[in-house]
């Protein structure tokens, strides 16, 4: 049998350590937005640079408060 999705073995996690469903939906979310800025890189291969740089994104170009990041 195939391998779960990256997200849906997210998912799992996150409801193993029971997570509400809110805040499963928001990581999640903030996952995806990740793996698309990089475009669909899987998060293993993304390192401190990447990561710096999307925070740079969001706080820059789509006006993401620091609290939230």
């Amino acid at each position: 049998m195939a391998e779960p999705k990256l997200l849906d073995q997210y998912r799992e996690r996150l409801r193993a350590k029971h997570y509400s469903l809110r805040t499963e939906d928001a990581y999640l979310h903030w996952a995806r937005r990740s793996i698309y800025f990089h475009g669909k890189q899987h998060p293993e291969r993304i390192n401190g640079p990447e990561v710096e740089a999307f925070l740079a994104h969001l706080a820059t170009k789509e006006k993401v408060a620091a609290a939230t990041q």
